[in-house]
Parts: structure tokens; sequence; C-alpha cells
């Protein structure tokens, strides 16, 4: 059975100083070109949105699997997205592979091994690495969603991924996509010329 999938994008962009769900990447947006990588690999897929989600929703592709769930707390941080995707997937899903609007150049063969090597290994967690750093996207048994529920608003998803390492695959993968991200318009403008960019605190 195929996991479910999540694509948090809801988030202000504050940092890039426009929405990133809308930049373009290999003729399409950031956020559609997710939701054309993760569409195959799962069912269903729940798209949550929440800064300007009126002028972002009318530019999503239509998927037969996918559904665009709103998130009305998003100032209050990326948790309440997660929750809010966890929220909208059916009982019977029991895992999830979720990722940032921001991490638009993971390539599929790391969905295929993470998944892969979830399944085979019966883990809680599967979380790609490469040279030994961690990124997304992530998957997680129904166990550990049901956990991040339970969060409070003020916490993250972090504290109950951390607590379940030794029930963690580390899936080290030649993709540099996975850790990423796409945070300032410096990043942006690298990644568009090829040139990783010069990598700042979170």
């Amino acid at each position: 059975m195929k996991p479910g999938g999540l694509i948090l994008a809801a988030g202000q962009s504050s940092r890039m100083g426009r929405d990133k769900a809308l930049l373009e990447y290999h003729g399409s947006t950031f956020l559609n070109h997710l939701i054309s990588l993760f569409s195959p690999h799962v069912d269903p897929l729940i798209v949550v949105l929440g800064h300007h989600a009126e002028t972002i929703r009318p530019t999503i592709q239509q998927r037969p699997t996918a559904k665009v769930v709103i998130n009305r707390d998003y100032e209050k941080g990326m948790l309440t997205s997660l929750q809010a995707g966890i929220r909208a997937l059916p009982s019977d899903v029991g895992a999830a592979l979720f990722t940032l609007v921001d991490h638009p150049t993971v390539e599929e063969s790391t969905l295929d091994r993470l998944i892969e090597q979830f399944q085979a290994g019966r883990q809680a967690l599967a979380i790609p690495c490469y040279r030994r750093r961690r990124g997304h996207p992530v998957i997680a048994a129904r166990p550990i969603l049901e956990e991040i529920l339970r969060l409070p608003d003020d916490s993250s998803a972090k504290t109950v991924i951390r607590g379940h390492r030794r029930e963690t695959a580390f899936v080290e993968v030649d993709d540099p996509g996975v850790v990423l991200d796409i945070d300032r318009p410096s990043d942006y403008d690298a990644m568009a010329s090829s040139r990783p960019p010069v990598e700042q605190e979170k």
C-alpha cells in the first residue's frame, strides 16, 4: 500500500519576499513540480496551504489523488501545517511522506529509495541523508504521525522524530536536493545558476 503524501506550502516566505510555492522551476512552479514528483508514489497527496492560499490554489495542477487543505493557523508555525495535513489523511493510511515546498530539487529516485527502505525495514521513520546531513522528505509511520498530532503549537515535530532515533532508517542518497532548501533570493539565484548556495543557519 502506498503511503500518504504531504506537501507543506502554508508559510509566509518572509525571507524570500515572495511565495516560494509559485517560484519557477523546470518550466513549472516549486509546488506543481513537487505535486508531479510525489503523485505517482503516494495516495492521497495532501497539499497544505495558508498564507496567500487564495492566490496559490488556482495555480495548482489537478491530480486525481491530490487534495488541498487550508491551515488557518499557519502564522503559529510549521507544526500546525503538518498537523493539518495529518488530520486530512484517511484513517487507513499507515504512513506519510512529507516535505516542505522549498525542497523542489529532490530526485524521484530518492522517493523510491526512501519508501523501499521504510517498507522493507519496518522502521517507524526513514530520513534521507546526503553526506551525513539529514534532509527531506521524511516518511513516518502512523504512530509517529499521531504523536505529532498531540504536540502543542509551540513545539516542533523534531521533538517526536528525535525521540525515535533507534527506530529510524537513515538512508544515504546521492542527492543534494534533500538538504537544499530555498529560503532566500540568493538561494534561488544560486539554484537557477546551478551553483550551490552558501549554507546558512535556519
